[in-house]
């Protein structure tokens, strides 16, 4: 009988743990680069997104399902990112792979958007954004170490980009 309960406590506990687990990958809402069109707004600062130069953002909500918020730089879409209440509700985050764009407004090429979570960023560099100072982002860490070693910077990945990094 002790046994019998033993694997009824099991059982209960495998089903339990399979209800509450977060199956991420099945979860997963995996969103298309929304096109940067010439009339759009950054979401954070309201200035015209495709007439700066540098790498753009773009972020979904999980409560708000495919609408987009753009911003004019990565700075900007960082600085939405890291407030509290923002980063528990942002789902995915894109930003512009600069080893595949040309620095310059009138280059912005929507194909070339990765997730920013696993893109390398090139904090303190002289190339700058529509906000000033932005961090250069990249899909590959050789391609950001080149251009920092071109440009100035320090490379950073997702994890250490934080409020002082913007400033």
């Amino acid at each position: 009988m002790l046994r019998f309960l033993k694997t009824i406590t099991v059982i209960t506990f495998i089903a339990t743990l399979a209800a509450c687990s977060d199956n991420s990958a099945q979860k997963a809402v995996v969103h298309q680069a929304v096109a940067m069109e010439s009339s759009d707004e950054c979401h954070l600062c309201g200035m015209l997104i495709t007439h700066f130069d540098g790498p753009k953002g773009e972020a979904f909500r999980k409560e708000q399902g495919d609408k987009v918020f753009k911003f004019c730089s990565t700075r900007d879409m960082f600085s939405y990112y890291l407030d509290p209440e923002n980063k528990r509700n942002v789902s995915q985050m894109l930003v512009h792979d600069m080893s595949k764009m040309p620095w310059g407004s009138d280059s912005i090429d929507d194909k070339h958007f990765i997730d920013a979570k696993k893109a390398w960023y090139v904090h303190g560099s002289e190339k700058t954004g529509a906000m000033g100072k932005t961090l250069a982002s990249f899909s590959l860490e050789k391609d950001a170490q080149a251009f920092a070693k071109e440009f100035g910077g320090k490379v950073l990945g997702f994890e250490s980009i934080n409020q002082d990094t913007l400033w």
